[in-house]
């Protein structure tokens, strides 16, 4: 559930976005990697430490390609941030889970970060995103 909280960014949400992306605003290029191609589309979050796994700032999608789909989010703060992606076969806007919980769909974090029993921490996961742009790999598993 919480990709579907992640990605569900709300109007006041994305108008504080747009309040706070300043002159030295960047742009992070997410080039998602282990993606497989014709099925549905490949969405992508940006999250700040506070509000990891919740309801990410920025978000983003693109139609599934082969070798790699890539996705681009702009006027983003200069800052520390994690990539959070995953394969929506079915384009129902979630990451589909089976019935203890566990993805049924393809997901991968920023510095290939994993965690043990459940996702990764942000630390794990955080790239540093600087003015001009920021490539972030993302491979999904």
């Amino acid at each position: 559930m919480f990709f579907k909280m992640v990605f569900g960014c709300t109007l006041f949400v994305t108008l504080s976005c747009a309040l706070t992306a300043g002159a030295s605003a960047a742009t992070v290029e997410v080039r998602v990697s282990g993606v497989t191609p014709g099925k549905g589309k490949v969405n992508v979050a940006l999250c700040d430490k506070e509000r990891f796994l919740k309801q990410c700032s920025y978000s983003g999608s693109a139609p599934a390609r082969a070798a790699e789909t890539v996705v681009t989010l702009k006027d983003i703060p200069a800052g520390n941030w994690a990539v959070l992606a995953y394969q929506d076969e079915n384009e129902n806007n979630e990451l589909d889970r089976s019935f203890i919980g566990v993805p049924k769909e393809n997901y991968g974090f920023s510095r290939d970060a994993r965690g043990k029993f459940g996702p990764p921490g942000f630390e794990d996961a955080a790239i540093e995103v600087k003015d001009g742009t920021t490539v972030a790999p993302v491979k999904l598993k």
